[in-house]
């Protein structure tokens, strides 16, 4: 696996900084947020000098941008078409930044929730989505992502099953030809309890990887750094053991993010990656 930065933990830092991080820790992977949050260098309107900004920042710290992200919500009640213009795009500005693959969402509704109306409704997009990237040599990974709540206590928060937690709906998704981004903390969050066996039903159409663990505390969930949480890191780092594509780490709080990163790529490493 190449080992790298995700966006979500950097989210309070300069454009720069997080390029200046990822250089600091020795890796050459960063993932780049397109309009995924509020601070986002890269928005909606990212032009030429936005997308040219961002290569040379890339060349001036010798970080290969191969993965980026964007924010999509295709489970949502209605018209998608908002959704879908969104993720097209980012596609459009992932070509442009020269990564390869962009992190989509099928999106945070419950399970319980998704009736076949909605179900078609998120594949017919995902279908459309595949072909804009294709046309533009990205491929859309999609997170194995289910919903997130507040926990009961302050600081916590809870995780429930999505459409891309479901092996039965997830396994009609990929045939949309779509790609998967495993993450196998939110899939043990949503109440998968071997993750690992995740990652060997689909491996061959993994072509991205979060990592990043969390604790279970009175309340709820918070996030932690790898190897400090509820996942078995053997038995997970057992299934990726042939895995050669990106491995991003995605330390999810941004008060202390440098640390959590820094500490999750030791473990990791400690672990053989």
């Amino acid at each position: 696996m190449r080992l790298g930065l995700a966006a979500w933990g950097l989210r309070e830092l300069a454009h720069e900084e997080k390029f200046a991080l990822a250089a600091k820790l020795g890796v050459k992977l960063l993932e780049i947020s397109i309009s995924g949050h509020p601070d986002d260098f890269l928005q909606q309107d990212a032009g030429e000098a936005e997308i040219r900004a961002t290569r040379r920042l890339a060349e001036k710290y010798g970080i290969d941008l191969f993965p980026a992200c964007t924010g999509n919500d295709f489970t949502l009640a209605g018209d998608l078409e908002p959704q879908i213009k969104t993720v097209e795009r980012a596609i459009g500005t992932a070509a442009g930044i020269g990564s390869g693959v962009l992190r989509i969402f099928a999106g945070f509704t419950s399970d319980s929730e998704m009736d076949e109306e909605r179900i078609s409704a998120l594949l017919d997009a995902l279908k459309r989505i595949r072909k804009t990237a294709e046309k533009c040599g990205v491929t859309p990974a999609l997170e194995t992502h289910g919903g997130v709540a507040p926990g009961s206590a302050p600081g916590t928060v809870r995780h429930f099953a999505g459409v891309s937690t479901r092996i039965d709906t997830l396994d009609r998704i990929l045939q949309t030809g779509v790609s998967l981004l495993y993450d196998p903390a939110n899939l043990n969050a949503a109440g998968v309890h071997e993750p690992e066996k995740f990652f060997l039903r689909y491996s061959s159409r993994v072509a991205d990887v979060h990592l990043k663990d969390f604790r279970a505390v009175p309340g709820g969930l918070v996030p932690c750094a790898c190897g400090q949480g509820g996942l078995d890191w053997k038995k997970l780092m057992h299934a990726l053991k042939d895995y050669s594509g990106p491995a991003l780490i995605e330390y999810e709080l941004p008060g202390d993010v440098e640390r959590g990163m820094r500490e999750s790529l030791d473990f990791l490493r400690s672990c053989g990656a």
